[in-house]
């Protein structure tokens, strides 16, 4: 196979972007769409090397699959292995344990998976996740292990059946794709069947240079092949610098990256001033140490987050960058190099090295998930950091059953004699503890995750859809049902960020479908006619704001502060570093009419001097970048003692 500098140069843009993306570089927002790159580049050459090999006769499985392992296997092990001493020391048990089941995907192949029933990609905890990058190495992966035993089975004499095979896979990939956006978007990044048209469409590009070349040729005049090949670039540079966190992704707006990689494929060869500049010889030595650059920059920055107790400067990310590229020129150098000899790295050695490797690998993965990441115990700080999945329970034996009238997903307490309503989103669960601190309490919650305590809107953001927007009204519309048929409670506690109805990147969906950019003025509209539809009943409607909030994850500062035995001091912040959406909340509770009863937590945690607590008496109390922990809620309560400040208690 003649080589071809431009995809080496292709490479380069291709990392860049990835790396910068990790890096937060706003500018570089949809650098991401670099494993799409990859994908078509990877589909394009190993497809040019099993069809070559097949038409001399000279393919085997044996021999494909070892120099997968040559290529992929050395690299992989050794930056796995110098990561764990830093994972041990710097990673908390939980995440360590996270990162053991990591290294037990990577041994399968199958990192996509494990990171696709985790989370979604965009979560800010998947920073911190040192081997989330290898879910790309999953896709790939498992890709190789179909494609050519496809291939195989179609065999020399039915090329004829190659072309339909692979326009049918693209086609039926790409539809499920498209399809899968909208209903599981966090499946259709990590996994395989959604993501093979990309590799795809590199292998169709292969077929059509190897068997149709003349064809090619044919439309390739200079004039045809500078204007293709421009396009290519700019279809790419327009996805890297355009698309964000916000774009339906992959779908339809992967063709954009992954049309303009097989462009400069097919047009950009060095008779081009893109395949010029595609093989100058800066990016073609990025593009050699690409793959190293892409194994080294995910744990190191992941650590870097890990050592932090907050947010880390751009320009760190910036330096960390130029270390990925030194460590991979030294990882190519004196590893991948040498094993890709054959003469140095016999075939006998290589699979050995890999069955060894990965059996080292699994144990040590295996041995951190029993032990709760080498700790004797799960790490239970009094906070309960880590129970952020687990809902907040009152303290007074109320009964945790639900009518059928509440959709599954919502929080349901109910007691025959409440007299206080909890309603909300997750902002309005974390108060449970705080408003029951007093026995005398009889309280029923009624909250969804995201769902505000509004009658007639609901939120529709880059995370939630229409469709969930809808399920957030018919939820408010039973708590409302449920409202008119009791007359026990006297208070209604209501309380939500807010931010997701004020931001003007989001939308609001009425009751009758129309939808309109969130805006405060529309928000204050719709809730004050909650609020007058709570007194109409004779309840008292008392509205709690959100806890003040940087741009950190406060709950992680603290678990970190304490694990490393610093004072949970470092992890408090001034009212000017408090988040937009927060200070949009505070404008939206400071416009309230005067005579509801407004909570501002903010007032509360925040000292004159400007600065917010993040724990009390050595106590923490958040759990996350802006919820209160079990902990911090029962503070909340008995430190500021508001069950009796907002109910009257005597």
């Amino acid at each position: 196979m003649k080589y071809r500098p431009e995809i080496d140069g292709l490479r380069a843009v291709a990392v860049i972007s990835v790396i910068l993306f990790h890096a937060g570089l706003n500018a570089f927002s949809g650098g991401f769409v670099g494993v799409d790159i990859f994908f078509v580049i990877s589909g394009y050459l190993i497809t040019t090397i099993i069809l070559s090999e097949k038409d001399n006769d000279a393919f085997s499985i044996i021999n494909f699959y070892e120099r997968r392992a040559r290529r992929i296997l050395p690299a992989l092990f050794f930056i796995i292995l110098v990561s764990l001493p830093f994972a041990y020391f710097l990673l908390l048990p939980e995440d360590l344990k996270d990162f053991s089941q990591s290294l037990i995907s990577i041994v399968f192949f199958s990192s996509n998976i494990l990171f696709w029933q985790e989370t979604g990609y965009w979560g800010t905890a998947n920073e911190l996740k040192p081997m989330l990058h290898t879910w790309s190495l999953g896709v790939e992966e498992q890709y190789y292990i179909v494609f050519p035993l496809l291939l195989a089975a179609l065999g020399r004499f039915r090329r004829h059946l190659l072309l339909p095979t692979l326009i049918l896979l693209i086609v039926g990939s790409y539809l499920l794709c498209t399809n899968f956006v909208e209903l599981a978007p966090t499946a259709n990044f990590f996994l395989l069947p959604t993501r093979a048209w990309e590799l795809g469409i590199g292998a169709l590009v292969a077929y059509l240079y190897l068997y149709h070349q003349p064809s090619v040729n044919h439309i390739s005049t200079n004039k045809v092949s500078q204007t293709l090949s421009l396009l290519g670039l700019s279809l790419i540079i327009f996805s890297i610098f355009e698309f964000d966190e916000k774009t339906p992704f992959p779908g339809n707006f992967a063709l954009l990256p992954t049309v303009g990689t097989a462009l400069l494929v097919l047009f950009a060869t060095p008779k081009t001033i893109i395949g010029k500049l595609l093989s100058t010889k800066l990016l073609v030595s990025i593009g050699l140490i690409s793959y190293g650059a892409y194994l080294w920059h995910q744990p190191i920055f992941a650590f870097a987050r890990h050592y932090s107790l907050k947010n880390v400067p751009e320009y760190v990310f910036l330096l960390l960058s130029l270390l990925s590229l030194t460590l991979a020129l030294f990882t190519w150098k004196y590893i991948e190099a040498p094993f890709r000899q054959r003469s140095t790295v016999k075939r006998k050695h290589i699979f050995q090295f890999s069955l060894y490797g990965s059996a080292l690998t699994l144990a040590i993965g295996v041995l951190g998930h029993i032990t709760f990441g080498f700790t004797s115990a799960p790490f239970t700080p009094s906070n309960h950091f880590f129970e952020v999945s687990k809902r907040l329970e009152p303290n007074i034996g109320l009964n945790p059953k639900c009518g059928n009238e509440f959709t599954l997903d919502a929080d349901c307490r109910t007691s025959d004699k409440a007299n206080i309503l909890l309603w909300g989103d997750s902002y309005a669960m974390h108060l449970a503890g705080a408003i029951t601190t007093s026995a005398d309490i009889k309280m029923i919650q009624m909250t969804k995750h995201t769902c505000g305590p509004f009658l007639t809107i609901a939120p529709v953001d880059k995370h939630h859809t229409k469709e969930w927007a809808k399920q957030c009204l018919d939820f408010n519309n039973q708590v409302k049902n449920w409202m008119l048929a009791n007359n026990n409670f006297r208070y209604v506690v209501l309380s939500s960020p807010f931010e997701q109805y004020l931001k003007n990147t989001n939308q609001i969906l009425f009751m009758n479908g129309e939808v309109i950019d969130a805006n405060m003025q529309t928000a204050l509209e719709q809730f004050n006619e909650t609020l007058h539809f709570i007194e109409s009943l004779g309840a008292k409607p008392i509205i709690v704001g959100p806890p003040p909030a940087d741009n950190s994850d406060l709950g992680r500062c603290l678990a970190k502060a304490s694990h490393r035995d610093i004072p949970l001091s470092q992890c408090n912040f001034t009212v000017d570093r408090l988040t937009k959406g927060r200070a949009l909340a505070y404008e939206f509770l400071s416009k309230l009419d005067e005579r509801y009863e407004v909570v501002r937590l903010d007032k509360l945690l925040c000292e004159q001097n400007g600065v917010c607590q993040t724990s009390i008496d050595d106590r923490w109390l958040y759990r996350d970048k802006g919820h209160l922990s079990i902990e911090g809620s029962k503070i909340i309560g008995e430190h500021f003692k508001l069950s009796e400040q907002l109910f009257f208690l005597p």
